[in-house]
């Protein structure tokens, strides 16, 4: 991990903060020759396969909020997004590289925070931390990071592999980041804690919990990296995708990558019941602010109808992440929502421009 430009009164500062995450950071694995503190980190090659790479950058109040998420979520967030896009390639991520562009209003001790929350995820995931950069930043908080995985060859996952006649599946379920992120921003913004304390208070018991579990969604995603590896290394899957940017926005990619179009049944989306319930209160069509929502990061993917006994075996192996099927791809090039047998428009998802 490397330090960026600095004047002298922050010298000895960004070094100590540079000792204290790598005070952090296990043992490496003997794979990585070289990790943080030189100039760049060396690390061998996995025997036999694809490199896979991805590097994602969460910017403050573009991609969090500092009221409503802890720096731990925020640095656990940023590696699950970049968790996210090699799982949807059908790889198996390795080692990381973690940037930070810190503002003068963000302490040591918050860094920290963010950081222990990154390793462990990372420890969950079997990731390497293995180098980075800090700097400072004039304006907001920026934490970038960089994901490297492989997957043997004839096991990697793209877009554009779907055909019509493939069935379309979606892990977890959708929509729980999305209502849990309007949830909080509806009842005002406070610090975290008093956000929760007060959801089951304000809210019946049993919706009260739901709404909670929906805020835990977009404050600390669960990337879905053994599925990912599942689909990938048995070839169940014949394109796929990350619902970083919502479900309607990962079907007309795939859709339009594979040169298909697509149908989703309203009725097959697992939308979790305090989402539900939210959109439901707020006068929202569960289905269709579900679809559009993001930051929910499951996987979209098809299943042609040949290796619907792979999918059975990547469902047994799940360890109890639901797989639903919610649709098909289609000849006919258009992409629509089916409500009681009838198309409706799909709603677009989030846009970043």
């Amino acid at each position: 991990m490397r330090h960026g430009p600095s004047n002298t009164r922050d010298r000895a500062g960004e070094h100590g903060l540079i000792d204290a995450i790598r005070a952090r950071v296990p043992v490496p694995p003997p794979w990585l020759a070289v990790g943080i503190g030189d100039d760049a980190a060396v690390a061998a090659p996995e025997r036999g396969a694809l490199e896979i790479l991805t590097t994602d950058a969460l910017v403050e109040s573009v991609h969090f909020d500092r009221r409503l998420s802890t720096p731990g979520d925020i640095g656990w967030k940023a590696l699950a997004v970049n968790l996210s896009d090699v799982a949807a390639m059908g790889g198996t991520p390795r080692l990381a590289l973690l940037s930070l562009g810190i503002p003068e209003h963000v302490g040591t001790a918050e860094i920290e925070e963010l950081v222990d929350g990154f390793l462990a995820l990372a420890a969950e995931t079997g990731v390497t931390l293995a180098g980075g950069n800090i700097t400072r930043s004039p304006g907001p908080l920026i934490v970038d990071v960089t994901v490297t995985g492989f997957a043997r060859p004839r096991r990697v996952l793209t877009r554009a592999g779907g055909r019509p006649g493939d069935d379309l599946y979606v892990t977890g379920t959708i929509g729980g980041a999305a209502a849990g992120l309007a949830w909080w921003q509806h009842c005002g913004p406070g610090r975290v804690g008093n956000a929760l304390d007060g959801a089951e208070s304000a809210l019946d018991s049993a919706e009260g919990a739901g709404i909670v579990a929906c805020v835990a969604r977009h404050r600390r995603p669960e990337p879905r990296v053994r599925i990912g590896a599942l689909l990938g290394r048995n070839r169940a899957a014949s394109a796929c995708m990350d619902l970083s940017d919502g479900l309607a926005d990962a079907v007309r990619q795939i859709a339009a990558a594979s040169g298909t179009g697509a149908r989703v049944d309203a009725e097959l989306l697992p939308v979790p019941d305090g989402a539900r319930a939210w959109f439901a209160r707020t006068g929202a069509d569960p289905a269709i602010a579900a679809a559009a929502g993001g930051d929910d990061y499951e996987l979209l993917f098809s299943v042609p109808r040949r290796a619907r006994g792979r999918l059975m075996t990547v469902m047994q192996q799940a360890r109890g992440i639901p797989i639903t099927r919610i649709g098909a791809l289609t000849r006919e090039p258009d992409v629509a929502l089916l409500r009681n047998g009838a198309p409706e428009p799909l709603p677009f998802g989030f846009v970043h421009f």
